[in-house]
């Protein structure tokens, strides 16, 4: 199971390379070099080093006392992601692949970013390496997501605003990919998620992974075992399979991701591809995809902005179709909830992507025996998301 993706890039009948043929010599080009990369010991130990020095690695595996009382069941543990350097786990996969343009010869950088973080981790990593940094970002998640904006230009960003289509995050990838084209001579796509045309599912995945191996390793050290349950939420999939795929072939431990319900399954407001897509092609990636009944991209709605993207990595396809991750879903309302009580028990605000995992690791902790463990990805702080919670809140009275 962990061998894939296979040469071909797939997952199973997932993955892929759909894309205009400017592409593929592209494509082939960085594939061949993060495979030159990942078999050289200097790209790894100066990976490694900046991970501890620069990002703030290993992040905590903390286990929430306070959480864990108030649920009154299992063992509630939280892997900090929210501690790594700009907030987020997004971080991981920047560092990794602006070391990668660097060491391509492109100094030009290109990025989309919903919730702000990748945009963030990007602008910080380039500024770091010297990089010219570029991001798309939808007019909608500029609105929403301010402070990341003044974030990404402090560290010398250019964020161009996208106001085409629902003006979100598919559509501020498009953009990306358009510059890209235009540019493919100077430029380098650092692609923020497990989505998008091969490699980026598989380096994307390896430069998360950083997660789940640090949580074994962390729960050996601490406990002398490994957790019973892994949750996640799930936009594009980063976080998630990070986490999971350590912990693949320990097919004891159950792994569920959680997808956003938004106002409802049933609504059709909604990011749940997994629960209720169709397979289709997006981004350049063959995966499960949100739809309207005549085949074309369907709008995904969320209150985080990293889970309203309406198509999922070709990984995750592949891992509902074969049974290995349960996926789960959780409404704007419960994340809410799940905000307000992560705050109030633990004194953590969560993003609003990471409150959706919280919202039903406490549903099923509180079901669970005392000796069980959870584990919990906190993939981001939740600072970036205070406009949009007390605007919700106003709303409501």
């Amino acid at each position: 199971m962990t061998a894939f993706p296979d040469s071909r890039g797939y997952f199973g009948r997932y993955g892929g390379r759909f894309v205009p043929e400017v592409l593929i010599s592209p494509l082939y080009q960085l594939e061949s070099a993060y495979e030159n990369a990942r078999n050289d010991p200097r790209f790894q130990t100066e990976y490694d080093d900046l991970c501890r020095s620069w990002a703030g690695r290993p992040t905590p595996l903390y286990e929430a006392a306070g959480l864990t009382r108030k649920t009154g069941g299992a063992t509630i543990l939280l892997k900090r992601e929210d501690l790594a350097h700009t907030g987020a786990h997004k971080i991981n996969n920047a560092l990794g692949q602006a070391l990668l343009a660097r060491r391509m010869g492109k100094h030009r950088i290109v990025a989309e970013t919903g919730a702000g973080q990748h945009g963030v981790a990007t602008a910080a990593a380039c500024a770091l390496l010297n990089l010219e940094c570029i991001v798309y970002m939808g007019a909608e998640d500029i609105d929403r997501q301010a402070l990341n904006v003044q974030r990404m230009k402090l560290c010398g960003a250019k964020v161009e605003p996208v106001s085409s289509g629902s003006k979100t995050l598919k559509d501020a990838i498009n953009e990306a990919i358009r510059d890209w084209i235009t540019n493919i001579n100077t430029t380098y796509y650092l692609l923020g998620s497990v989505v998008g045309p091969h490699p980026y599912p598989l380096m994307v995945r390896n430069f998360q992974s950083i997660i789940g191996k640090e949580t074994k390793e962390q729960m050996r050290a601490k406990f002398n075992r490994l957790p019973d349950t892994i949750i996640a939420c799930v936009g594009g999939g980063s976080n998630a399979i990070g986490i999971f795929h350590p912990f693949l072939e320990d097919k004891q431990i159950k792994l569920i991701g959680i997808e956003a319900a938004g106002k409802g399954l049933d609504t059709g407001e909604h990011g749940a591809k997994l629960a209720r897509g169709r397979i289709g092609i997006l981004h350049g990636t063959k995966s499960y995809v949100m739809q309207d009944k005549n085949g074309q991209i369907a709008a995904a709605h969320s209150i985080a902005p990293g889970l309203d993207y309406p198509g999922v990595g070709p990984e995750h396809s592949y891992l509902k179709d074969n049974g290995r991750v349960q996926y789960r879903s959780v409404t704007d309302k419960e994340a809410i909830e799940a905000f307000d009580l992560l705050a109030r028990t633990e004194g953590i605000l969560p993003a609003l992507e990471s409150a959706h995992a919280i919202s039903h690791g406490v549903q099923l902790a509180a079901g669970a025996a005392s000796d069980k463990f959870i584990v919990i990805c906190l993939s981001g702080r939740g600072d970036k998301d205070l406009e949009i919670v007390m605007r919700t809140r106003n709303d409501r009275c």
